[in-house]
């Protein structure tokens, strides 16, 4: 078996270049963009037809025969004839009453042994860039242990300067994360402009801890006057009782909406407050109300930003399934809360990157208000790499690391990793 690489500047340059080599029967195994135009991995017809005619022979012999036997079986009792002539018309008939949902199964068959063939010519690929180049695998070996994706990991490391060192090579990752990773730089996006900001995410994120944190510096900078507290959590027993304790401590009355047209109400009575933050009830990523939270802030009446609280102590699969939920007109940024609490932050800062959210603050802990602090890329990306993962059994071994690089390939198609600035 001749596998081959075709590398054109499009689609359909590469394609005349596998018909040239391998001819019209030529089968593709993987056809993805890489920087400067289109990479195919192809296979010669007669390969193709080698491999797959024992699969469908076996497919159509042990498993459609076995399925229709019975049937035949039946049809014999019925019918007695002579035991080789009955054979023989049986598998004929078989053979030629195989229906579709058959040919289905074997097509599919035939799509998974393709599936493997691209991954274990991945993992060759890989393997083989492990040897010639031991500068990128150990930089993407570092990280992978601090929580990043395998997808941006292997999409930055493909990209690093040729010949570059370790350590020249970690300093260039560190600078594109941080070109990367939008911050608000100040407080005075929030503290000096003022506003309505709403708080939300998940149960469980911190979101009424950091409205108290929030509300504390607005009451440091203007004085208790100027600020104002919402709270739609009238789900959660205590939810309300909770942020109004932290409102009598501060000397700012916490009001209670349940609604729509509560909100627009309230809002309407504190629109002379030069900062309004509003609490909301914690709602699953996956439930229809995260829509109905949205549409309530959106048709409020004024302009409510919100801030997204995204747990750093949540796998990146979930972290990047809530920003996904509630991405949408008026998501003005995020906040990571619970950094004191995560062993790694690689997987949240990917995933403001890759969502290119624009973080305001970083919470480590439940003290008010101390525990919040304005988001510093450098040192977030540093304290990325310092949390890396140092024991089994989520550390990745040499073996491994071959493997799930080899599942990446389609991930690094993906448009966010497409839109990440590497100059």
């Amino acid at each position: 078996m001749n596998v081959r690489k075709f590398t054109a500047s499009t689609s359909r340059g590469a394609w005349s270049l596998v018909r040239e080599a391998l001819g019209p029967d030529a089968v593709i195994l993987s056809n993805r963009a890489v920087e400067g135009g289109v990479e195919i991995l192809a296979l010669a017809g007669e390969d193709m037809a080698s491999l797959a005619e024992p699969m469908v022979e076996k497919t159509i012999s042990e498993t459609t025969l076995a399925a229709l036997a019975p049937r035949y079986q039946a049809q014999q009792a019925a019918q007695p004839a002579p035991p080789a002539i009955a054979s023989r018309a049986s598998l004929q008939t078989a053979a030629s009453e195989i229906n579709s949902a058959e040919l289905h199964s074997v097509m599919s068959e035939i799509r998974s042994m393709r599936g493997m063939l691209e991954m274990q010519l991945a993992e060759l690929a890989w393997t083989d860039q492990h040897k010639r180049e031991p500068a990128k695998s150990s930089v993407l070996r570092e990280m992978l242990a601090a929580g990043f994706s395998a997808s941006l990991a292997r999409y930055l490391t493909e990209r690093m300067p040729a010949g570059a060192s370790k350590q020249s090579g970690m300093d260039w990752i560190k600078a594109i994360l941080t070109r990367n990773l939008a911050t608000i730089g100040n407080e005075n996006e929030i503290l000096e402009k003022g506003g309505v900001y709403a708080l939300v995410g998940p149960t469980g994120v911190g979101k009424t801890t950091t409205t108290a944190k929030l509300a504390a510096r607005c009451v440091m900078r203007h004085g208790p006057g100027k600020l104002a507290l919402i709270t739609t959590d009238g789900y959660r027993i205590g939810g309300y009782e909770q942020l109004r304790i932290y409102g009598k401590i501060l000397g700012v009355m916490v009001h209670s909406v349940k609604d729509e047209a509560d909100l627009r109400i309230a809002l309407d009575e504190l629109k002379g407050k030069h900062t309004v933050l509003i609490d909301t009830v914690g709602v699953s990523q996956r439930d229809n109300m995260v829509a109905e939270q949205i549409a309530m802030l959106s048709g409020a009446g004024s302009q409510v930003k919100r801030l997204l609280c995204l747990n750093a102590t949540s796998t990146g699969e979930t972290l990047n399934e809530v920003a996904r939920s509630y991405m949408g007109d008026g998501l003005a940024g995020c906040i990571l809360t619970k950094l004191d609490e995560a062993a790694t932050i690689g997987s949240a800062l990917d995933v403001v990157i890759r969502q290119k959210l624009n973080l305001y603050y970083v919470a480590n802990g439940q003290r008010v208000p101390e525990d919040l602090h304005v988001a510093n890329q450098q040192y977030l990306v540093d304290r990325a790499f310092k949390l890396k993962r140092e024991t089994a059994p989520f550390q990745f071994s040499d073996a491994e690391i071959p493997l799930v690089m080899a599942n990446t390939a389609k991930a690094m198609n993906d448009k966010s990793l497409r839109e990440v600035i590497l100059g």
